[in-house]
C-alpha cells in the first residue's frame, strides 16, 4: 500500500536561491556527486527510510525503463532544503509529487517550503538511466555499487543512509526475476496486450540495507534449487537455496551444480558459528551472470557471480576450484561483513572486503583437506598486493574519500590482498579467539546499521593490552611496504637491515621467522622486525642460505644477500616446507624485477623447478613467473631461442601430471608459449579435435582459446578458424562475446583499429569483460609493434572509462592496454602522457603507475 501524498505548488520554486542552512551543507548540495558534507547532514536530518520502488521493464533492450519511487523518512530539520540524487539525464525525472521536478547538478532539490518536519513523503515518476542497469537484449541485472543507484533511479546514494525497500517489477510473462526479498506475489499485467503478456511480480519488503547493496535481476533465466542443511547444534535447519543461470549445456550445469549449493550452505554455516549470529536475510538466491564485471557482488539475500567463476569446465585446475570457492566463500561472509554492518562512509570499503576475504580464507579449508592453506594465503594475497605495493602508484589501504563519485577507485589489490595479510597479522597480534570474540561484539553491537574502522578498534580493545591504534596507523594508514636487507657479518651476527623506500624513515613494526638452511636441515628462529636493524647471533656453522620471511607471514621487499641468492637459484626445488619454497619464489620473483637476476637465468630456474615441485599452488605460480617472464622480460630473440626446451619440457610435464587439474594447468601454459611450427601443429590437431590431450577433457571454452592462439600466432587460414570455432559455440552469451572480441584477433590491422576506434563510444564498452578481452589480443605480445599507436589513445580515454564505467574497469582496461608491451617506445608514450598531464587527478595517476610499472621494468631491461 502507498501512504497519501500531498500536493505541493512548486511554482515558487523559481527562486532556488533560497537554499538555506549552513555554508557547508548549502555549498555541497549544489555539488555534483555526493559530497561528504552532503552525506553527514541527510544523515543527521534523515531517520526511518523507507523506499517503494515499482519498475516497469519492457522486453526490448531499446525501450526504456519506467517507474515510480515513494520515499518516506521521519525528518528532523524541515528548515532547509533536501536534495535526493539522480545522476542520469535531468530530464529523465518526470515529476515530483505530480509537480515539475527542480534539478541540479546531479540532484532532486527539494526546498524547505516542499518539506514536513516528522513523517514526510515524496513520490518520483521517472525514466530510468541505463547505466548501472546492465541491460541485455533478454536479460538485466542492476549493480550499483558505490553510488550508481542514482544513475538509474533518484535516491539518497549514500552507505549510511540504510533503509527498507520494496520492490515490484513489471517484465514479460517468459521473464524470471530475483530481488532482495522473496517474491511475494506474481500476477498477469490487466494492461498488458495479449499477443505480449506481462506479469507483476512485488517482493518483500527487505531488511535496512544501503543504495549499493539493493539489486534485482530479471530476464530469461532458468532456476535450479536445492536444500541443505545449515547451522548447528539449536540453529541447524534446512535452507533453501535458488541459482539462477543462463548455462544451455546442461552436462557442465549437472556437473558444478550441487558442489556450488554445497559451498553456499558451508560457507553459511562457518559463518553462523563464526560470529554467533543466524543468517541475517530472508533468503540465499543468487544469479550466475554472463561475463559478469566482477567476481560476484554481495547484494543481501540476491547474490550475483560471474558465470564462469562458477561453472568450470572439467578441466578446471585445482586453482580454479579453489577460487570459486574462495569467492562463494566472500559473498557469503559479506552478508555478516558489509550487509548486516555497513561501513559509514566509502573511505572504510576497505574493512568489508578485508573481513570477507579473510574470512573467506578460513571457511574454505575444511572443503580442501589435501591443499596447504598457509600457502593458499601467502600465494594469494602477497603476490597480488606486491604488485602494487612496489610501484609508484601505491597508496594506503584507508584512504580519504571527499565526494563518493570517487568512491570507485578506492578499490584494487591493496584493499583485497593488502589488508587480508594486515588483519592476519592483527589477528595474531590480539589471539585468534579474542579477535573473533571481538568481530561477534562488533557485529552485535552494529547490526543493520553502520560502523567504521574505529568502532571495529573499539569493539577489540576489551579483548587485548595492545596499543592498536598506534599499530593501525602504520599498516592501514600508511602506503608501501618495507624493504628489509640481509648483511652476513662473518664470525658475529646477522643484520636484517630495515629501510623505508619512500625515503620517510619509516619503521614497519612485525614479527618474522627466518630460515636458515643447512644440508640436511632447516631451521627457523623467530625475529622481530622493529628496528632499523635487527640482529640474530651467527650461528657457528653458516648456513648454506637466509630466507628473513622464511614462514611466509612477514611483509615487505626481501632483499637475500648474493650468497643465499644464489645457493636459492640452483636448490629452492629441494627446499622441503611448501611455505618455505613459496616465500622463495616470491623473493625470487622480486629480484628480477629489480634486477638482481637475469631473465634467462630465472627462466631456466622455472622450467628446471617444475619437474620436482610437488605442490599444484606452487606449480600454478611457477608457471605463471615464467609466462610473465617468457612474454615480458625475454627479449624477441631469447624467447624464439628458449621456446624449443620450454614447450618440450611443459609437454613432458603435462604427459607425466597425475591429476586432471595439473594437466590442465600444463595444458594453459603450453598454449600460451607456444611458438614453433611443431608445437603449432600439435595445437591445432588438438583443436581440429583430430588429438587429444590424454587425461584432459576439453571443454568449449578450451577450443575457443586455442583457436584465438592459433590465429594469434599466424596461422594461415585465420578467418575459417574462427568460422569455425564460431560455428562450434552453442551457448549464445558466449558466442556474442565471442563475434564481439573476434576483430580484435583480425589479421587485418584496418579491422583491428575500427574495432579499437569503436570503443570510444560509451556504449560499445558496456561489456567490460568483453573489452578487455579484446583489448588483450588486440595488444598481444607478438602484435606489440603494431600495437603501439592504441596506447596513447587509450591513456586519454582513461578519464572517460573511469567516469562511465564499474570499480575495476579503469584498471582493467589499462592492464590489458599495456599487457603485451615491454619496448622502450611503450614506456616513451607512458611517460610523455604522465609529463603532458602533470594535474591529472591523483588516482587515476596512481592506476596508470601500476599499470605501468611492469612494463617501465621491462623497458630499462631493454
Amino acid at each position: 500500500m502507498n501512504p497519501p501524498t500531498r500536493t505541493l505548488s512548486w511554482l515558487l520554486i523559481a527562486a532556488i536561491c533560497a537554499f538555506s542552512g549552513n555554508a557547508a551543507a548549502q555549498s555541497s548540495a549544489a555539488a555534483a556527486g555526493v559530497p561528504l558534507e552532503l552525506a553527514q547532514d541527510r544523515a543527521a536530518r534523515i531517520r526511518e527510510l523507507h523506499y517503494d520502488l515499482h519498475l516497469d521493464v519492457p522486453a526490448r533492450k531499446a525501450d526504456r525503463v519506467t517507474g515510480e519511487i515513494v520515499i518516506r523518512f521521519r525528518l528532523s530539520d524541515a528548515s532547509r532544503q533536501l536534495v535526493l540524487d539522480y545522476a542520469a539525464d535531468p530530464t529523465d525525472i518526470l515529476a515530483v509529487n505530480d509537480v515539475p521536478p527542480v534539478m541540479k547538478n546531479g540532484h532532486v532539490v527539494l526546498p524547505a517550503s516542499a518539506l514536513k518536519q516528522g513523517i514526510d513523503t515524496v513520490r518520483i515518476r521517472f525514466r530510468a538511466g541505463n547505466a548501472s542497469l546492465n541491460r541485455n537484449d533478454d536479460f538485466l541485472y542492476t549493480l550499483f555499487v558505490p553510488a550508481r543507484a542514482s544513475l538509474a533511479i533518484p535516491v539518497f546514494d549514500q552507505p549510511n543512509l540504510k533503509a527498507r525497500w520494496t520492490l515490484t517489477l513489471t517484465v514479460p510473462h517468459d521473464w524470471q526475476a530475483v530481488a532482495n526479498g522473496p517474491e511475494r506475489s506474481r500476477r498477469a499485467d490487466p494492461a498488458a496486450p495479449a499477443e505480449a503478456p506481462r506479469d507483476i511480480i512485488e517482493f518483500a519488503e527487505t531488511a535496512r540495507l544501503p543504495t549499493y547493496l539493493f539489486g534485482f535481476a530479471a530476464g530469461k533465466w532458468q532456476i535450479e534449487t536445492a536444500a541443505r542443511m545449515v547451522g548447528e547444534g539449536p540453529n541447524a535447519r534446512q535452507m533453501s537455496f535458488r541459482m539462477l543461470h543462463r548455462e544451455t549445456d546442461t552436462v557442465k550445469v549437472a556437473r558444478n551444480r550441487d558442489s556450488i549449493f554445497d559451498l553456499v550452505a558451508r560457507s553459511v554455516t562457518y559463518m553462523e558459528r563464526y560470529t554467533g549470529i543466524v543468517y541475517p536475510f530472508a533468503k540465499y538466491d543468487f544469479v550466475a551472470v554472463p561475463s559478469f564485471q566482477f567476481g560476484g557482488m554481495e547484494h543481501a539475500g540476491a547474490v550475483l557471480y560471474n558465470a564462469s567463476s562458477l561453472f568450470l569446465e572439467e578441466s578446471a585446475t585445482q586453482n580454479q576450484k579453489l577460487n570459486r570457492a574462495s569467492l562463494i566463500a566472500h559473498e557469503s561472509a559479506h552478508m555478516w561483513f558489509g550487509d548486516l554492518v555497513t561501513m559509514r562512509w566509502f573511505d572504510d570499503v576497505w574493512l568489508k572486503e578485508v573481513m570477507a576475504k579473510f574470512i573467506a580464507a578460513k571457511i574454505v579449508q575444511p572443503s580442501f583437506p589435501e591443499v596447504n592453506h598457509r600457502l593458499r594465503f601467502l600465494l594469494e594475497h602477497y603476490d597480488a598486493a606486491y604488485e602494487v605495493d612496489r610501484t609508484a602508484g601505491t597508496h594506503p589501504i584507508r584512504q580519504q574519500l571527499a565526494n563518493l563519485n570517487e568512491a570507485a577507485q578506492l578499490y584494487g589489490a591493496i584493499i583485497y590482498e593488502k589488508a587480508p595479510v594486515v588483519m592476519a597479522q592483527l589477528e595474531q597480534l590480539v589471539g585468534e579467539e579474542p579477535f573473533r570474540d571481538g568481530m561477534r561484539a562488533y557485529l552485535r553491537t552494529h547490526a543493520y546499521g553502520n560502523a567504521s574502522f574505529a568502532d571495529m578498534i573499539v569493539a577489540l580493545d576489551p579483548f587485548t593490552p595492545e596499543d592498536l591504534r598506534t599499530w593501525s596507523r602504520m599498516w592501514v594508514e600508511e602506503s608501501g611496504r618495507p624493504e628489509i636487507r640481509v648483511a652476513r657479518n662473518p664470525g658475529s651476527s646477522i643484520e636484517f637491515r630495515q629501510r623505508d623506500p619512500a625515503g620517510r624513515n619509516r619503521i614497519w613494526n612485525q614479527p618474522t621467522s627466518v630460515a636458515l638452511i643447512y644440508p640436511d636441515t632447516v631451521r627457523f628462529v623467530p625475529l622481530h622486525l622493529d628496528a632499523r636493524i635487527a640482529t640474530m647471533a651467527q650461528p657457528a656453522q653458516p648456513p648454506l642460505a637466509i630466507v628473513p620471511n622464511g614462514d611466509g607471514r612477514a611483509y615487505g621487499l626481501f632483499l637475500l644477500d648474493d650468497r643465499s641468492r644464489a645457493w636459492l637459484l640452483s636448490n629452492v626445488q629441494t627446499l622441503h616446507d611448501a611455505v618455505l619454497r613459496g616465500a622463495v619464489w616470491l623473493d625470487l620473483w622480486d629480484a628480477l624485477l629489480e634486477g638482481r637476476i637475469a631473465a634467462p637465468e630465472f627462466a631456466d630456474v622455472a622450467l628446471r623447478a617444475l619437474a620436482h615441485e610437488p605442490d599444484e599452488q606452487l606449480t600454478a605460480l611457477i608457471l605463471g613467473d615464467f609466462g610473465e617472464v617468457y612474454w615480458r622480460y625475454l627479449s624477441e630473440t631469447q624467447r624464439v631461442s628458449i621456446a624449443p626446451h620450454a614447450e618440450q619440457i611443459l609437454r613432458d610435464q603435462l604427459a607425466a601430471a597425475p591429476t586432471s587439474s595439473r594437466k590442465a594447468a600444463y595444458f594453459a601454459a603450453l598454449r600460451s608459449v607456444t611458438l614453433t611450427d611443431a608445437g603449432l601443429a600439435r595445437l591445432r590437431s588438438v583443436w581440429q579435435k583430430a588429438d587429444s590431450v590424454p587425461g584432459l577433457r576439453l571443454g568449449e571454452d578450451d577450443y575457443t582459446a586455442l583457436a584465438s592462439s592459433l590465429v594469434l600466432r599466424g596461422a594461415t587460414d585465420p578467418e575459417n578458424i574462427l568460422n569455425v570455432q564460431a560455428a562450434r559455440i552453442t551457448n549464445p552469451d558466449r558466442r556474442a562475446r565471442f563475434e564481439f572480441v573476434r576483430p580484435a584477433l583480425s589479421r587485418d590491422a584496418h579491422v583491428r583499429d575500427a574495432w579499437f576506434n569503436a570503443l570510444r563510444k560509451r556504449e560499445n564498452r558496456a561489456r567490460e569483460a568483453w573489452v578487455a578481452e579484446g583489448l588483450a589480443d588486440l595488444n598481444h605480445p607478438l602484435r606489440a609493434d603494431s600495437a603501439l599507436h592504441y596506447i596513447r589513445p587509450a591513456l586519454d580515454m582513461l578519464a572517460e572509462v573511469r567516469a562511465t564505467g564499474d570499480i575495476f574497469f579503469p584498471k582493467r582496461w589499462l592492464d590489458a592496454t599495456l599487457s603485451g608491451h615491454s619496448s622502450p617506445a611503450a614506456a616513451a608514450i607512458v611517460r610523455e602522457f604522465l609529463a603532458a598531464h602533470p594535474d591529472y587527478p591523483v588516482r587515476l595517476r596512481q592506476i596508470v603507475l601500476q599499470s605501468a610499472d611492469p612494463l617501465f621494468r621491462a623497458a630499462r631491461r631493454r
